[in-house]
């Protein structure tokens, strides 16, 4: 098969240019598995700078033709096996760790926001109340602890009289938590799921008859918990 495309060219035709880009894009995917789900959905020091030069070095050879892919590919093959190879090293080494994944920074404290913190982490007053109020914190006197974490994200703990209260607080039993089981997905029934809930076809047809008028072919999502409480979610 002639990979001429790949190579550099005066000119690319739109077929070739297609074929540049699907062949990217799943190239892109293999690193990206390779890389591992820390690298995505942690965005720490060294993470954000191998996916900062990757995406530059493929996105290059997309948009001249006068780049072969050849070189992007090695050169994006060699990284990844430098990035794997750091990633061995910091795990192994805790001393080499401290040299990319900083340490965590206390920028409030008993209801007081550390200045120092602030300014260690680098983020303002405003990011810091916009992560607050995500972590449903309102109120910054009512954070026993909040922390900057390497990955940059916030973590924030509340004082305790500010805990809402649980069943576990009031010494109230309940029962284990379990997962319903999802049996019916965008109006065919999961028959893997159904075998768990020792339940057949027959059974669920009926119930979705008798308690919400309908059949299997309308149901957008239906559950099934462990005391038999079947939950669906019709189409619009």
């Amino acid at each position: 098969m002639d990979f001429e495309f790949l190579k550099t060219q005066e000119s690319l035709t739109a077929f070739e240019w297609s074929l540049r880009a699907i062949i990217a894009f799943f190239f892109m995917l293999i690193v990206t598995k390779a890389l591992g789900q820390r690298a995505i959905s942690q965005l720490r020091t060294l993470d954000f700078a191998i996916a900062l030069v990757i995406g530059n070095i493929i996105a290059h050879p997309l948009s001249d033709e006068h780049l072969g892919m050849k070189g992007s590919m090695i050169s994006t093959l060699v990284l990844v096996s430098l990035y794997v190879g750091s990633i061995y090293v910091i795990l192994k080494w805790p001393a080499a760790r401290k040299l990319v994944t900083p340490k965590p920074i206390t920028i409030v404290q008993n209801g007081e926001i550390l200045v120092k913190g602030l300014k260690k982490a680098r983020i303002s007053i405003d990011v810091l109340l916009e992560e607050l109020r995500e972590a449903k914190a309102e109120d910054v006197k009512k954070v026993a602890l909040a922390i900057w974490e390497a990955d940059g994200k916030i973590s924030v703990f509340l004082d305790p009289q500010y805990e809402p209260l649980t069943p576990s607080s009031l010494q109230i039993k309940t029962a284990l938590f379990e997962l319903p089981k999802t049996i019916i997905k965008e109006g065919k029934i999961d028959k893997n799921e159904l075998t768990q809930t020792q339940r057949d076809e027959g059974w669920i047809i009926s119930q979705l008859d008798r308690l919400y008028q309908t059949e299997v072919k309308n149901v957008l999502l239906g559950t099934l918990d462990s005391k038999d409480k079947l939950q669906v979610f019709l189409y619009e």
